[in-house]
């Protein structure tokens, strides 16, 4: 399946509707530190619901230990200022579709890092900064996941 990759999340109520969203699609969820909330903070558990314990989780200290745990053969950063459409991507499983921070995006390192196959972008109106990080995450694997015909999901 495909792994989402959280860069340095910073509000709690996203990441645990990550975990949700990890939970019901089978996908993987990165995130790498620092984080901006405690794992056991109420806002993130409220947001998972009950999904956390149906969720592949994993944390990593730094970037360079996730792409280690991870070894990917493609990772798609989603950024506003990004070249290609979220819809022009054939995802393959193992896709790792990267999201930065909710203040600030990704840093341009991050951007520029070796790993990242594609920068992508969601459309959005003009003169608009983001879309919510979750719901960004939500669509980019609804699609990803779409082209894979729904692998095991309930149809």
């Amino acid at each position: 399946m495909f792994r989402i990759l959280f860069h340095t999340p910073e509000i709690p109520g996203n990441t645990g509707n990550a975990i949700r969203l990890a939970a019901i699609t089978g996908a993987e969820l990165h995130l790498v530190e620092p984080l901006g909330f405690d794992l056991e903070d109420s806002k993130l558990r409220r947001a998972g619901l009950d999904y956390h314990d149906l969720a592949v989780l994993h944390v990593h200290p730094d970037l360079d230990t996730a792409w280690k745990a991870l070894s990917p053969d493609r990772v798609f950063a989603f950024t506003s200022d990004g070249e290609t459409s979220y819809t022009d991507i054939s995802y393959r499983p193992g896709d790792v579709l990267l999201f930065g921070q909710e203040s600030v995006g990704l840093p341009l390192e991050v951007k520029n890092d070796p790993h990242v196959t594609a920068r992508v972008r969601l459309p959005m109106l003009p003169s608009l900064r983001s879309l919510n990080l979750a719901n960004s995450a939500s669509i980019a694997v609804y699609e990803a996941w779409r082209q894979q015909g729904f692998a095991g999901a309930q149809l």
